[in-house]
């Protein structure tokens, strides 16, 4: 699976204006819906868990890398997709959640997070020693060659837990975004990655590489993690913008083996995404947009059950907002540091903030039986047509074209989808002629 990525990045060093869109979510319906529109489109899926996600002692999903590798592949087997085709990630790993730690408990900590993700089959693995740990000095920006250092330790973790698998990880380096996840308040100014800052980082990387004898690894080091300007609060966007990460984009032209990796994406413009990715950002990561995308479905979808069937005799009702929004409010703990203002405006944020702080309530035993509910009334009692076209209109068009059920799970994937197709588009671009100059 690594083999694949490697041969996209190499078509695109070599002029065509191509990427592949990185979905970095664990909910079943975006998952579900990936796999479902890489068949459609017969390519390769990549799918990544986050270092918060996923670890060796569960993360917050209370999956270890093996259980997120078999909950994936899963549902692949049910919908008819090769494993073969999908390729797995891990995102920001190293010490973060242990950060507070100090250095020598924290990196065990997270070579030991790393060897897990190998040894499950994650075969991407972005090695992230960006953030400071409980006995760096506060005051003091980490130096390159400390956090080189540290992603040479974790390198050599994950090569060791490579050592008996017929496939070897390629790597990603750097990072330069805010905490995962969106930034938590409107920003003048984002700040883009300067070409110098990024030059610095190959080449201390590098060295360190070579030192410590893993110049075999550093030839699958195949992205670069950096800041191009794109960024989205609660309730804002920062488009990209071509002419301000120009010197970016020029500079990774004098990288033979080397592309951008674009975090935080989520939000772009089809135009932004298609240009960023022809500036040579060629690994767009999206995660928060898709989840978005899941519960406008799913809220659409409950619409459509109280204008159709609240009074229909025999059914109840999911009651899906209130419950969520009950939840929310009696665990708070996954959005009380992101949300300002009023009650009004707190509650209004919980439910509609583009950093999506929902997402974390989806998988909560509270919410499964209103969601089944949802599902089954509208799978029992099928919605008319003309409140598809009033609340989905999208998917009302699909349906009446012949190209969608009007099944609600059916629905779901389909909201997702339109989302993972700008991505596709952005990715795949034979039909734009090439900008591309080296």
């Amino acid at each position: 699976m690594a083999a694949e990525l490697i041969n996209i990045i190499r078509e695109h060093k070599s002029g065509r204006p191509v990427g592949i869109c990185s979905v970095c979510s664990a909910n079943r319906f975006v998952i579900e819906a990936a796999i479902k529109h890489a068949a459609v489109k017969n390519e390769f899926l990549l799918i990544e868990s986050t270092s918060n996600q996923v670890d060796q002692f569960g993360g917050y999903t209370g999956m270890q890398p093996a259980d997120f590798a078999r909950f994936v592949h899963t549902m692949a087997d049910r919908l008819s997709f090769p494993r073969e085709k999908i390729i797995l990630g891990g995102d920001h790993l190293g010490p973060n959640v242990w950060h507070k730690e100090n250095e020598s408990t924290a990196m065990k900590k997270a070579g030991d997070q790393i060897e897990a993700y190998v040894r499950a089959g994650y075969t991407k693995i972005h090695l992230d020693a960006s953030m400071r740990l409980g006995n760096d000095d506060p005051r003091l920006p980490l130096s390159a060659n400390l956090v080189a250092r540290r992603t040479v330790e974790m390198c050599r973790a994950a090569e060791t837990a490579a050592l008996p698998l017929a496939e070897k990880p390629v790597y990603v380096i750097g990072s330069d975004v805010p905490v995962p996840g969106g930034a938590q308040a409107a920003m003048d100014g984002i700040h883009i990655t300067r070409p110098e800052e990024v030059a610095e980082t190959i080449e201390v990387t590098r060295e360190h590489f070579v030192r410590a004898g893993l110049e075999e690894a550093w030839q699958r080091v195949v992205a670069v993690v950096v800041q191009p300007g794109v960024e989205f609060s609660n309730n804002e966007v920062f488009y990209y913008d071509h002419n301000k990460a120009l010197p970016l984009s020029l500079f990774i032209e004098s990288q033979a083996e080397l592309v951008y990796e674009a975090h935080s994406t989520d939000y772009q413009t089809e135009q932004c995404l298609n240009r960023m990715v022809e500036d040579h950002f060629a690994i767009l990561k999206v995660g928060p947009w898709l989840t978005f995308a899941y519960r406008e479905a799913l809220f659409a979808l409950e619409a459509i059950e109280k204008e159709y069937l609240a009074a229909q005799k025999g059914v109840v009702l999911s009651d899906l907002k209130k419950t969520i929004t009950r939840l929310m409010h009696d665990e708070p703990e996954y959005w009380k540091d992101h949300f300002r203002g009023s009650d009004d405006e707190i509650a209004f944020s919980c439910l509609y903030s583009l950093s999506d702080r929902i997402r974390y309530y989806w998988p909560k035993s509270g919410m499964d039986k209103a969601l089944h509910r949802l599902i089954s009334n509208l799978g029992r009692h099928p919605a008319p047509l003309s409140l598809i076209s009033q609340y989905l209109p999208e998917q009302h068009n699909a349906i009446i074209n012949k190209k969608l059920s009007p099944n609600p799970v059916d629905l779901i994937h389909d909201k997702i989808g339109g989302v993972l197709a700008k991505y596709h588009r952005a990715t795949h671009g034979a039909s734009r002629p090439s900008k591309l100059t080296f």
